[in-house]
C-alpha cells in the first residue's frame, strides 16, 4: 500500500486514535496498531462495519471494521443477540475524540467492502490495520475536513496488547434493563375502555418477587425497594440460563 498523503504529526494523530479505539474495541484476540496506510476496499472483507460521522472540535467520518469473530459473538450471546452497533461504538468514540471534544452521530452497520469503499473515495482518507501476528483482524479508518496541522489532543497512552475473550468481549455494551410486576392478556374492547382510575390485574400475587428483564430476556427476580424515592429492585434470585419461565 503506498502511504497516505498526510504529514507525520497527522499520522501521529491517526495512531492515537487507533489506540485509544482498540483499547474499548470488543474482540477475541490479541491486537496490534499497524502502520497508517490509504483506505482501500479490500483492507478487510469479511466481518462486519459501522460509521459514522463526527463534528465539534473535529470533522470528519470514522469506520471500524470488526471481523466475524466478534459478529458471531454477539450473535450468540448467552443474554441473547446484541446490536454490533452499540459494542462497538466506544470504539468509534474513542477515536473521533482523540481530535478533541465531538458529537457522534447514531452510527450505521454497513458490508467492510462498502463502507472502506465509502471512506476510501474521500480525499485524505487515511486507514490502520489491527493486526494478529501481522494479519489483518479489524480496520481503524478515518477522514477529517480538513485535518489538523498538527495534534490538537493529548497523546492516549497505548497500554499495549488488549485481550478480550468471551464475556469480556461484551463488558462495554449497553443493554436495556427492565423490571416487571406482571403481565395480563385484554381483548381491544377492553383495552378501549379503559379511562383514568380503572384497575388492570396482573398475574402476579401480591408481595410475589418482580422479574429483572436485559433486552426482554428473564435473568433475575427480586423485592421492589424505594431508594431515594426511585423504584429499585433488590436481586433475590438469579435466574440461570435455559430454566426462564414460559
Amino acid at each position: 500500500m503506498t502511504a497516505p498523503t498526510i504529514t507525520v504529526p497527522q499520522l501521529a494523530l491517526v495512531r492515537t486514535a487507533a489506540a485509544a479505539a482498540l483499547a474499548v474495541l470488543p474482540t477475541s484476540r490479541e491486537l496490534l496498531v499497524g502502520a497508517p496506510a490509504m483506505a482501500s476496499a479490500d483492507m478487510l472483507t469479511t466481518g462486519q462495519a459501522v460509521t459514522a460521522k463526527f463534528s465539534g472540535a473535529a470533522t470528519g467520518e470514522v469506520v471500524v471494521v470488526v471481523g466475524q469473530d466478534l459478529a458471531d459473538a454477539l450473535k450468540e450471546s448467552p443474554l441473547g443477540e446484541l446490536d454490533l452497533t452499540a459494542a462497538v461504538r466506544p470504539a468509534l468514540e474513542a477515536a473521533a475524540r482523540a481530535f478533541g471534544p465531538v458529537i457522534l452521530d447514531p452510527g450505521q452497520l454497513m458490508e467492510p467492502g462498502v463502507a472502506l469503499s465509502a471512506i476510501a473515495a474521500k480525499d485524505e482518507s487515511v486507514a490502520v490495520p489491527l493486526l494478529d501476528g501481522g494479519v489483518v483482524r479489524a480496520v481503524l479508518a478515518m477522514v477529517l475536513t480538513p485535518w489538523p496541522s498538527s495534534e490538537v489532543a493529548p497523546a492516549v497512552q497505548s497500554a499495549g496488547p488488549v485481550i478480550r475473550g468471551g464475556l469480556d468481549m461484551l463488558h462495554d455494551v449497553e443493554m436495556e434493563v427492565s423490571a416487571e410486576l406482571g403481565r395480563t392478556r385484554m381483548s381491544v374492547r377492553e383495552l378501549l375502555s379503559l379511562i383514568p382510575g380503572a384497575i388492570v390485574e396482573l398475574d402476579r400475587a401480591a408481595g410475589s418477587p418482580a422479574d429483572l428483564l436485559v433486552n426482554g430476556r428473564l435473568i433475575a427476580r427480586g423485592e421492589v425497594v424505594v431508594i431515594d424515592e426511585n423504584f429499585g429492585i433488590r436481586i433475590t434470585e438469579i435466574i440461570s440460563p435455559g430454566s426462564e419461565r414460559e
